[in-house]
């Protein structure tokens, strides 16, 4: 795994301490060539894996690459899934029936239906999930994917619920299917890893905010800093610029110090800023440091 990672906040306007700053980013970012220029940045810059949701415009993009192998050899995609608005647009503007199979893998309409038809028949879950997974990968279809992460929506609900060994089948598809490493985002990262140690998933990749002065970190930050020094995971921070709170240099040499950091996560739109947080990453975080 690189341990810069690019994400995707910026283009679908999330902006967690500007609701301006989020407008005026989904509105630059609904022509696709906008989004496509920004990660052909990110390429050139040497950032060359892209930790995104399965927005709908990701399709688009995933075309893109595809009809471009060669510009895009070194490209990785690390999906996060579900994105659950895309599921009640399309049931809205195409009906459940024409949602089915606008998602359903390309196994087979009948086959796909069928596994899921059983699922629901027998409140099989796991039929259900995997169903789900493989709708949610349809779009990456020849594409390196070398990570797919359960995103935090359904991570934290599931541990509110109780329900653990959704990610126990959520890893062993991901593995058996798709030959990938499950990750896992949330914002509880201490409940996580105890949940995940319990199911006996070993040394797993976790995403969680990780910044110097604990923003979004269910928790507590004693418990993070703790988890970090004393269990066996693998962490990517996100949120380390705690949306603009700490300024990038600061925030930067903060946690590349801590211990057991992987990757770190970021979004940005420009060229600039793209630069300037690998070089500051380079600097603070040198290679030979990385285990």
């Amino acid at each position: 795994m690189d341990r810069l990672l690019f994400g995707d906040n910026q283009f679908f306007g999330v902006n967690h301490m500007s609701e301006e700053k989020a407008r005026a980013q989904a509105m630059r970012f609904q022509d696709i060539n906008a989004i496509i220029e920004v990660l052909d940045n990110a390429y050139d810059e040497g950032v060359k894996s892209f930790m995104c949701t399965t927005h709908d415009r990701i399709e688009l993009v995933c075309d893109h690459m595809r009809a471009n192998p060669e510009r895009y050899k070194d490209f990785q995609f690390m999906p996060c899934m579900p994105y659950a608005h895309k599921y009640a647009n399309a049931v809205t503007e195409e009906g459940m029936l024409g949602a089915l199979k606008k998602f359903m893998p390309d196994e087979g309409f009948f086959n796909a239906a069928l596994r899921g038809g059983m699922s629901l028949a027998r409140k099989d879950i796991e039929g259900i999930t995997t169903l789900l997974i493989d709708a949610e990968m349809k779009m990456f279809a020849g594409l390196n994917t070398p990570v797919i992460f359960l995103q935090n929506v359904v991570v934290d609900l599931l541990l509110g619920l109780g329900f653990k060994e959704a990610f126990r089948i959520f890893a062993d598809h991901v593995r058996n299917r798709y030959n990938a490493e499950p990750g896992f985002i949330t914002m509880n990262l201490p409940k996580l890893l105890d949940v995940l140690d319990e199911l006996g998933i070993e040394n797993p990749i976790v995403c969680s905010n990780i910044n110097k002065i604990g923003f979004r970190m269910s928790g507590g930050f004693e418990a993070y800093a703790r988890a970090l020094r004393e269990r066996k995971f693998r962490a990517i921070a996100m949120s380390v610029f705690a949306s603009g709170a700490i300024a990038p240099k600061e925030a930067i040499e903060w946690v590349c110090a801590q211990p057991n950091i992987e990757a770190i996560v970021f979004g940005a739109s420009s060229r600039g800023n793209i630069r300037n947080t690998r070089q500051l990453v380079d600097a603070a975080w040198p290679a030979e440091a990385v285990s």
